[in-house]
């Protein structure tokens, strides 16, 4: 199936009509490189190249293609022995000048059959090195070491807060935002799991144990206030960014007194989170943790030393025999994040202070139309029947199923049956409920986004999915070509999309980046950015579909 060129709103029935369609993009040109001789050298690397200040020591990085490059600049102390499960650490100077020229270790996670699946191997092409608990490093794109005071943005890595790292796809490099928009780019590794957020408070350790995986992230920014200026930076004006587990790690940071002053505006793309787990319950799994490592509480000490790969083994069966209790609780996920201790994390709900530091910063919300495509690698889902599909979402939807599939399909008149299974389980619930907790507070600008390119790659099955609009934002569709195919089509919405983002970064308002003009978000209206081949700013196109939902 050929992708649509038109807006795919369009396509499924959706009219459009005088809602600001920007016109049709012009072939652009790739993004810009600094351009060489036939023979000329674009890579720098040597004694005197790329060095850096740091408050703990010198960095040598690399000059690439006019982009200075710093990999694995340490924020933060190892976390084994007895740093694990205690707030991050200062790490310790050094007096040579360090090698900069390599990512960091991932956080520990469970590597095993990482790349069993072939298809999830190619579509998103991962990277990941050495693992280890001395992760706390972070990465640096900027064009130049001068006294400029760019914008700053800090990516926050997907994969709930499980798995991940600050590089896993090649649409996470920051080289070209950061010469298209003169902008700094970091991406930064933090603790993971159950080595970043096991709540061990009832069982003698550390008060804040259940969230120092977020508390690395605030070394991160700290880090950044006091060093980005030696890298061309402005530590005054920093935007954190993160996608799927990132955008929920935005929303908590958004929510945690000790992140306050530390970053100006914040973007989470296709996840968010509204509250932190809950605390009872985290308690609880800590002493089955400690019960399950054949411990007692008080011998946090024992606990440390157990090898990450075990002991994440020991907290994974601690979380299963909680499954009955969370159910109990009337909790759905389960399992190991960011805790509402009510001191490191808020213990309410999320943006419901209108006096809160979060009151003051924009906020830019996006999702994608098919977070899930069930099709992707199965053709013989493509002709499925409507009352299939109503089967398909009873597991998720139980006795609603058939009225929200009516729902959708009502409201998306043309779409076809793949492509409605598709929209309900994709829904905007989520990040419609994170715009209007956000837009109550009425203090600074929401603005959403709803993501609906699709990618001809797989037949046309691919559809608009989770993850794909990351390499848009960032002007890396000829980087990341397993998203995209590559090419100007993709490259014309993403240079749209880059300097909106750019602009956003800058001034904390999206608009003058070559989208439609981009009104802030209001829950009577719900103003959406449909991100396509033809952008176009909508009024809630969804929003009686997602009745249905209630």
């Amino acid at each position: 199936m050929k992708p649509t060129r038109r807006n795919f709103l369009q396509s499924l029935g959706v009219g459009v009509a005088g809602l600001g369609v920007a016109p049709e993009a012009s072939a652009l040109q790739p993004p810009k490189v600094a351009k060489a001789a036939a023979d000329e050298q674009i890579l720098f690397v040597g004694d005197t190249i790329a060095i850096a200040n740091t408050e703990y020591g010198k960095v040598r990085g690399f000059i690439l293609r006019g982009i200075h490059q710093f990999l694995g600049i340490p924020y933060g102390a190892d976390t084994s022995g007895k740093n694990r499960f205690m707030p991050p650490q200062k790490p310790a100077p050094w007096t040579d000048v360090r090698p900069a020229l390599w990512w960091g270790n991932s956080a520990p996670q469970i590597m095993e059959k990482r790349y069993a699946n072939p298809y999830a191997a190619f579509v998103d092409h991962w990277n990941y090195d050495d693992v280890s608990e001395d992760c706390l490093k972070l990465n640096v794109w900027t064009p130049a070491l001068d006294t400029q005071k760019r914008p700053v943005v800090v990516w926050l890595h997907g994969g709930g807060f499980t798995n991940g790292n600050g590089i896993e796809q090649d649409g996470y490099h920051g080289e070209n935002l950061t010469r298209l928009g003169n902008v700094v780019f970091c991406s930064l590794n933090h603790r993971l799991g159950p080595l970043g957020y096991t709540h061990l408070k009832a069982a003698g350790g550390h008060p804040a144990s259940g969230n120092v995986g977020n508390l690395d992230m605030v070394a991160a920014l700290e880090w950044v206030k006091n060093n980005i200026a030696n890298f061309g930076g402005d530590p005054n004006n920093v935007t954190i960014i993160g996608q799927s587990g990132g955008g929920a790690k935005v929303t908590t940071l958004m929510n945690m007194p000790s992140a306050k002053g530390l970053f100006h505006k914040a973007v989470a793309l296709s996840g968010s989170s509204l509250a932190g787990s809950n605390r009872e319950y985290a308690e609880k799994l800590g002493m089955k943790v400690m019960e399950e490592a054949g411990l007692k509480p008080g011998e946090i000490d024992k606990l440390q030393q157990i090898p990450w790969r075990q002991y994440i083994d020991i907290a994974n069966r601690a979380a299963e025999k909680m499954a009955d209790e969370a159910k109990r609780m009337n909790i759905q996920r389960g399992g190991f994040s960011p805790v509402g201790d009510g001191a490191t994390l808020a213990d309410g709900p999320f943006f419901s202070d209108p006096s809160h530091f979060s009151a003051n910063i924009p906020l830019l919300i996006c999702s994608t139309f098919h977070e899930q495509s069930p099709s992707r690698t199965d053709a013989a889902l493509e002709t499925i029947s409507l009352a299939e599909v109503k089967e398909k979402v009873k597991p998720r939807f139980g006795d609603k199923a058939g009225d929200i599939v009516d729902a959708y399909a009502k409201a998306f008149p043309k779409a076809r049956p793949i492509e409605i299974w598709s929209l309900v389980v994709s829904n905007r619930k989520n990040a419609v409920a994170a715009a209007d907790a956000k837009a109550a507070q009425q203090k600074a600008p929401v603005y959403v986004a709803w993501f609906g390119w699709q990618p001809p790659l797989f037949d046309g099955r691919m559809r608009a999915f989770h993850c794909d609009d990351i390499c848009f934002w960032f002007y890396n569709t000829d980087l990341m070509l397993t998203h995209t195919g590559g090419g100007k089509r993709p490259r014309a919405l993403s240079e749209k999309m880059a300097r909106s983002f750019i602009n956003f970064a800058r001034t904390g308002n999206p608009n003058g980046g070559g989208l439609p003009t981009w009104k802030p978000y209001s829950s009577q209206n719900g103003e959406t950015m449909v991100l396509d081949d033809t952008p176009v700013l909508m009024n809630d196109p969804d929003r009686e579909a997602r009745k249905a939902l209630a």
